[in-house]
């Protein structure tokens, strides 16, 4: 596999429905070589800082085997950066992936723990109103990950991959979970040990919490 493009976002408005919403998921190619840090790319806009960005999801993957699916099903091409994503890797099809896979990428190190979640802001981006729900439906959500190395990279660099070990939790497993009404204690347990993000980690604990109120509720 390679890194075929890196991917950065500047600042911009767009009408989402009733409100203009500031937001950096219009994102660009570029040729020179790039600083990864541990929060990323820092010219990277993150225009929701409450849901995107941060140490544990400071870079967003996605691959060029989805977009080639996308842009089939569209019926148009649908380039690298268009979903927001900062890196592109050839050859990838991100659901394929665990939360712990790690990526090497020259001396950059990223560690998966998250699949992305769909949201108004996508479909606005889209120019259609129904792409959150062919965007859950197609289960091709790209990734984000944590810099667990810092570094410079540059598209066309190879990119190797180093499988979690240990019990796996697969990036679709998150990703179908989401939209999931009834939770599993055993499930959402599993989940909870994998290296997965902070906001992920932290929305599993809470529906763990309620469902085992819940539980205690129907015992009594």
């Amino acid at each position: 596999m390679k890194l075929i493009s890196i991917n950065i976002g500047q600042k911009r408005t767009q009408q989402n429905d009733d409100k203009l919403e500031t937001t950096g998921i219009y994102k660009m190619p570029v040729a020179e070589n790039v600083k990864i840090t541990s929060l990323g790319i820092i010219e990277d806009f993150i225009g929701s800082p409450k849901h995107h960005g941060g140490p544990d999801q400071a870079v967003y993957v996605y691959g060029a085997a989805d977009y080639a699916w996308w842009s089939s099903e569209l019926g148009k091409e649908i380039s690298p950066g268009t979903f927001g994503d900062n890196f592109t890797i050839s050859e990838m099809q991100s659901a394929d992936f665990n939360i712990g896979d790690r990526f090497h990428i020259g001396e950059v190190i990223l560690e998966v723990t998250a699949p992305r979640i769909p949201c108004s802001t996508l479909a606005t981006r889209m120019g259609d109103p129904q792409f959150v729900k062919k965007y859950r439906d197609a289960e091709r959500p790209g990734f984000y990950c944590r810099v667990i190395a810092e570094g410079e990279v540059e598209s066309g660099m190879g990119v190797t991959v180093q499988p979690v070990e240990g019990e796996s939790v697969g990036v679709i497993e998150i990703f179908r979970d989401w939209y999931e009404k009834d939770k599993d204690e055993s499930t959402l347990r599993r989940f909870l040990r994998s290296p997965i993000a902070i906001r992920a980690h932290t929305k599993l604990e809470s529906q763990l919490e309620k469902l085992l109120a819940e539980d205690s509720q129907l015992s009594n």
